[in-house]
């Protein structure tokens, strides 16, 4: 059976203009690849209601899971909760369970439970917690969208208290052969290998190095036989 499919939803002002370099679909590539859900679809969107509501709503329809970054903090500009729970038609408020957890929290740190911090508890009707080790403020899940924080050590350890409650499949396996030619030498033989091979995924990436072009060949899939086989049989043709 195919992998479960995934997209994810990049919510910031500040990754589109420059000022911060996202790092989190880096990291969420990576993690999902060894859980066996495919990526395949990333988009990075500004602090706009309209415009959070209709991705949050076209990507779900579209994949099994949704993952979200950023706008989930305490400011009058984090309102990804807000548009998560009007894409979806469910009630936000303060949540008990939510609140519980930054009132234990600011009381152990001798810091006020103000109202700017309170936002960081409203979670919509019928969302699940996601568990967040690093600053306890929660992130959650509504129906297949997974709704998580910017910054990158808190993203991670959501994602960490995240996929093991998902069904994945068959992990992404892949190797890489290194040649000193440059794409447009091994261009036809890659075609072949390619069409011999159109289970499994072959992409070409080009590197100058010391006035040489090279390429690095990479083949991924999720059989490992076939993949070896793959790798064995570019060699055995670019090295002839």
């Amino acid at each position: 059976m195919a992998n479960p499919t995934a997209a994810m939803l990049v919510i910031g002002d500040e990754i589109l203009s420059g000022r911060t370099r996202d790092a989190n679909m880096y990291y969420l590539a990576g993690e999902l690849t060894k859980h066996g859900i495919d990526l395949q679809e990333v988009r990075v969107i500004s602090d706009d209601a309209a415009a959070i509501i209709a991705a949050v709503t076209a990507l779900s329809d579209s994949y099994d899971h949704v993952f979200t970054s950023g706008g989930i903090g305490p400011t009058h500009d984090d309102i990804t909760a807000d548009c998560i729970s009007k894409a979806f038609g469910a009630h936000l408020d303060v949540r008990d369970d939510a609140r519980a957890l930054l009132q234990a929290h600011y009381d152990k740190s001798g810091q006020e439970l103000n109202a700017a911090r309170l936002r960081m508890a409203r979670i919509p009707d019928g969302a699940t917690l996601i568990e967040n080790p690093v600053s306890t403020a929660p992130g959650f899940t509504l129906r297949n969208v997974h709704v998580m924080a910017g910054v990158p050590s808190v993203f991670q350890a959501m994602v960490a208290s995240i996929l093991p409650t998902l069904t994945g499949g068959a992990p992404l396996l892949s190797q890489t052969l290194r040649v000193q030619r440059g794409e447009g030498d091994i261009a036809p033989i890659l075609t072949a290998i390619a069409e011999a091979y159109d289970d499994l995924s072959i992409g070409c990436y080009p590197f100058q190095q010391n006035g040489a072009f090279g390429a690095n060949v990479v083949v991924r899939g999720a059989d490992g036989a076939r993949v070896d086989a793959a790798i064995t049989a570019l060699a055995r043709d670019l090295y002839l």
